[in-house]
């Protein structure tokens, strides 16, 4: 594949050398800075576009791939108000967008869990969830994208909770939702389910990018020939 990479820092700089490793090519490298147009993208002739960028540039960056008839795969987080916007010109220009909050395998599979659970927990009312997220300090949305789509799943299958709330909740209505931002902490994010007997708790502990670039390349991959929105209960049927 020839790619485009939205975004060059060290996100980007791990899937150039893993998409480089795979036999793929890095057709052009856009930082902040740069200001392409559609003319620019359709001269490169790339396959797909990958954007890891900022929540500010995001939709911009997203609707010039679409606009290019460029395939993209993004996992910019602090955006999502817009992302129904995205989708609905995603439709209408018969383009293709793949969209994760994380690209990391274990992460899918812990969001596929905290669904399961939540709904288990639904019949013990006794137990209080609440989530927590730790990131490195460059990190400048929070909470995470990840805790969003944690919180988001946990209130849909669990009657007790209606909405949740960044820090801890005053109602016991709200889901709590802690972040912490603290060295170069690559992503950890906790589950805990509370008694006043007993705790549960799952975690999924990050070690390194590698496998949020890894799963991001195997999408950009995946939508070749497709037309629609996607995500990654699509690309690994979860």
């Amino acid at each position: 594949m020839k790619i485009i990479l939205f975004g060059y820092g060290k996100m980007g700089k791990t899937i150039e050398r893993l998409a480089q490793q795979a036999g793929h090519e890095i057709v052009l490298r856009l930082n902040s800075s740069d200001q392409p147009d559609v003319a620019q993208l359709r001269a490169t002739a790339a396959d797909v576009a990958i954007e890891f960028t900022t929540p500010e540039a995001a939709y911009d960056n997203l609707r010039l791939c679409i606009e290019a008839g460029l395939p993209v795969v993004s996992g910019t987080t602090g955006w999502l108000e817009r992302k129904a916007e995205l989708e609905a010109f995603c439709k209408a220009r018969q383009g293709a967008f793949f969209y994760a909050a994380n690209f990391s395998i274990g992460v899918n599979i812990f969001f596929a869990l905290n669904r399961y659970l939540a709904g288990l927990m639904s019949r013990f009312p006794q137990y209080e969830p609440a989530l927590e997220e730790i990131h490195h300090l460059q990190k400048k949305d929070a909470p995470s994208g990840t805790a969003i789509h944690l919180a988001e799943d946990l209130i849909e299958h669990f009657p007790g909770k209606e909405k949740w709330v960044k820090g801890v909740a005053a109602d016991p209505n709200e889901l709590s939702v802690i972040s912490k931002r603290e060295g170069s902490v690559p992503g950890t994010h906790i589950l805990r389910w509370r008694s006043g007997e007993d705790e549960m708790e799952l975690t999924h502990r990050a070690f390194s990018r590698e496998g949020f670039a890894a799963g991001a390349l195997r999408a950009a991959e995946w939508l070749q020939g497709r037309e629609g929105c996607f995500g990654m209960k699509d690309l690994l049927g979860l």
